[in-house]
């Protein structure tokens, strides 16, 4: 009798539960990535294709359903190639597990020490990328340059990016609160509505914005001008002030984090 009672709980009220429970903590999840990407529109514009077929079926608009059919296949493949980016990243998070984590571990990182050698760098026009890890790993980015594993200072990334020496050219990595490696190589960005006066170096800090979650500092060599890349989108000509604060909420993974993109 006992065995039946437990049955029946389990079948009538945890399994439903436990299934309603599991889709809304995959949709809640699946949203916060979204709407950190451009990836959204995608939404929208699948939303009114479903629209569009469901009214089509239910009016029987025969020659309507018809185009529909032989133009969704095409369309999968086109969202697909369109939107890799932000497909990747969604793989990347699950495959890096942090779906499930109800909280991440933090490593402090001397943000001040940062803000103040770019903006030392910003005032003498010296062009610098530092990249600053977050979840997923960058261990292709880091072996591309120079391992230094060194304790992080401003004085160190002055040294690093000052104009004769000889890793001035790469991306700084700083991982768990130290400097990685120098001299490393980030990947190009492919947006075509990128600025034109943007350089190499923006190009490269947006590239690993659109594949990885690291945030990463950027000076101009030709203006000075210091910007912000993460999540996918480059926030030009920052203050030191702002940059500080973003910087804070990036790192610490505080709620505010979704707000930074409107603000920008």
């Amino acid at each position: 009798m006992d065995w039946l009672s437990k049955s029946w709980l389990f079948r009538e009220i945890i399994r439903p539960l436990l299934d309603v429970s599991l889709l809304a903590f995959i949709i809640y999840r699946s949203y916060q990535i979204l709407v950190k990407t451009r990836a959204v529109q995608l939404i929208k514009g699948a939303s009114f294709m479903v629209l569009v077929y469901v009214l089509a079926f239910f009016l029987k608009l025969n020659t309507l359903l018809w185009i529909l059919n032989l133009l969704v296949p095409g369309l999968v493949i086109g969202i697909a190639i369109i939107f890799q980016p932000e497909l990747r990243k969604i793989f990347t998070q699950i495959g890096q597990g942090e779906w499930f984590k109800l909280s991440q571990r933090r490593v402090k990182i001397n943000v001040e020490s940062i803000v103040n050698s770019a903006e030392v760098m910003s005032e003498r026009k010296w062009g610098c990328l530092i990249v600053l890890a977050r979840n997923v790993g960058l261990k292709n980015i880091i072996e591309s340059g120079t391992i230094l594993n060194a304790e992080l200072s401003s004085s160190l990334l002055l040294t690093i990016f000052s104009e004769n020496a000889a890793l001035h050219d790469g991306a700084v990595v700083i991982r768990d609160g130290k400097v990685a490696a120098a001299g490393c190589f980030l990947p190009l960005s492919d947006q075509a509505d990128i600025r034109r006066a943007f350089g190499t170096r923006h190009r490269a800090a947006l590239g690993l914005a659109e594949e990885t979650d690291a945030v990463i500092i950027i000076v101009s060599e030709e203006t000075g001008a210091m910007s912000l890349a993460f999540n996918a989108n480059l926030i030009y000509d920052l203050p030191a002030a702002e940059i500080t604060r973003r910087l804070h909420i990036l790192l610490e993974y505080r709620e505010e984090e979704e707000e930074l993109e409107i603000e920008k």
